[in-house]
């Protein structure tokens, strides 16, 4: 994803066991066919590489699916995975290519060629289903193959293909076992991948069971534990578990009030904190029959939010406030909404919706998915902070989450509020996922003025001369307000004293490593 900053704050035991052996830190032989159970309330919208674009599917196809390239722990660009090597051909950025390795074979036994990545990767761009990763392929023209060289070639120069390669878009899936038109349908059943575990059971919100691949061959030299990872409601079930002692691991999202009391000294449990590149936004649908189509009614509620009020009030201090598209600490990051709604200010809320000549109050829906984290109580204190001014009348509903995303995708919300996870250490990933025409937010917004600074930090294979255009599409932004970013995630992972490697979980590559998990 990006060159990500990591800051562990405190992973107990393990510092405390380097005083008195360093014998302790390795992982125990005799619980090396010891199951380690982690659990999360991120849900998985499909098993289908094509039919997903989310931080719960693609976690679980982090660790079933290969893709050609990969990220290193805390690396900063992709190195090869499924991939002997891969590489831009020329110097236009427009033909890329890729010789595959050659002991790769599937669950079946059949063995993995160049035919079954230009498969995956047209498949995806040909279903477009309406929750996929599609719009993460836009400059993608077309797939040669030819035994084990598969050749890329791009519609425009795109210097960050190489990072989306290696994402959950980029899931090499066997041809002979996926339809090459629709979405795969019994996918409850199993994934044919080639990653480091293959999905032994899924049972849909309940649990996936994880066995290590004795076949993987790639960047990863060992592999790791048997995994269950068991699917939660919401943040007090998640939270409830944790206590009843009915996992290891807590990954994401335990409620904010539990981890901001977290303390560093208790001798039962490991603490990580780590800076995160995990943004939320409150996304405005722009379609012309919508009530947010008129910029000035954006930006009107743009001068309203009180973010730190919000990251108060509603996450105890766990999350951080926003005012950019493209988060602290990565590359081309800016303070527009900042500099443009310094402060709520109801004055120029009303100013704005009078020139724009809407009936007051302004009526709207807001849609979140529920057990996500905190959502329910954050749309509670938006719904607050909007209504408070007068100027704004809105009527909140929660869903479940995979009726949540067609709801949105369908425009039959007027905003909602959604977290993005980086899909790799580049700032891009916050930029054409979000605001480039055919977005993965389908709020409608399409603007040239966006779509071509977004092309321009496309054409840099040095990231950092993309840096001014990245600023200058904030700016764009900040004054058409598609979106407004809310907060930036402070990421946690709690486990019992006898595992180690939470820390490696989630580093902002977009790699969720259960493989690093260890008993010690």
């Amino acid at each position: 994803m990006r060159s990500v900053r990591i800051r562990i704050l405190a992973t107990l035991l393990v510092l405390a066991g380097v005083g008195v052996g360093g014998w302790q830190l390795l992982p125990a032989q005799e619980n090396s066919g010891k199951t380690i159970t982690v659990g999360t309330t991120d849900a998985v919208t499909s098993l289908d590489p094509a039919g997903a674009y989310d931080a719960g599917s693609w976690a679980l196809f982090s660790n079933v699916f290969q893709s050609l390239l990969t990220f290193e722990p805390g690396g900063a660009a992709p190195v090869p995975d499924a991939a002997k090597s891969c590489g831009f051909v020329g110097t236009g950025l427009r033909t890329y290519r890729c010789t595959l390795r050659d002991d790769l074979t599937f669950p079946s036994g059949r063995k993995m060629t160049a035919e079954d990545v230009k498969f995956s990767f047209e498949r995806v761009k040909r279903i477009n289903d309406e929750v996929g990763p599609a719009s993460l392929l836009a400059t993608l023209g077309s797939v040669d193959a030819r035994g084990l060289t598969v050749t890329f070639h791009l519609s425009s120069p795109d210097a960050t293909f190489p990072f989306k390669v290696a994402t959950g878009a980029g899931s090499i899936v066997d041809h002979t076992r996926y339809p090459k038109r629709a979405l795969r349908t019994d996918t409850d059943t199993g994934a044919d991948g080639t990653g480091l575990y293959v999905l032994k059971t899924y049972t849909k919100n309940k649990r996936a069971v994880l066995a290590p691949n004795p076949h993987y061959e790639g960047a990863v030299k060992e592999t790791g534990r048997p995994i269950v990872l068991r699917y939660y409601a919401d943040s007090e079930a998640l939270e409830a578990g944790w206590k009843a002692k009915k996992f290891d691991v807590a990954a994401r999202q335990l409620p904010p009030a539990l981890l901001a009391g977290l303390s560093p000294s208790d001798p039962n449990q490991r603490v990580t904190e780590v800076d995160s590149a995990e943004t939320r936004n409150l996304v405005l649908n722009v379609r012309a029959n919508a009530p947010l189509h008129d910029r000035r009614v954006r930006q009107a509620i743009a001068a309203l939010i009180n973010r730190e009020e919000l990251v108060s009030q509603t996450y105890k201090g766990t999350t951080d406030p926003l005012y950019g598209l493209i988060p602290a600490g990565i590359t081309g990051h800016a303070t527009s909404f900042f500099d443009d709604y310094p402060k709520p200010d109801a004055k120029k809320a009303r100013a704005l919706l009078t020139e724009a000549g809407v009936s007051l109050p302004v009526r709207f829906t807001y849609g979140y998915a529920e057990g996500r984290g905190a959502a329910a109580q954050e749309a509670a204190e938006l719904k607050r902070q909007l209504e408070a001014s007068g100027l704004f009348k809105v009527a909140t509903k929660g869903y479940e989450w995979t009726a949540f995303q067609k709801r949105y995708a369908e425009g039959k919300l007027d905003a909602w509020a959604v977290g993005w996870v980086a899909d790799y250490p580049d700032p891009d990933t916050f930029s054409a996922p979000l605001v480039g025409t055919g977005n993965s937010m389908k709020n409608g917004y399409s603007s040239k003025a966006v779509d071509r600074l977004i092309l321009d930090t496309q054409q840099d294979e040095d990231r950092s001369l993309a840096t001014d255009s990245f600023r200058q599409l904030q700016e764009v932004v900040a004054q058409d307000v598609p979106l407004i970013p809310l907060w930036q995630r402070k990421e946690y992972v709690l486990s019992s004293e006898d595992v180690g490697g939470g820390q490696y979980l989630s580093d902002g590559t977009g790699v969720f490593r259960l493989w690093r998990l260890s008993w010690i």
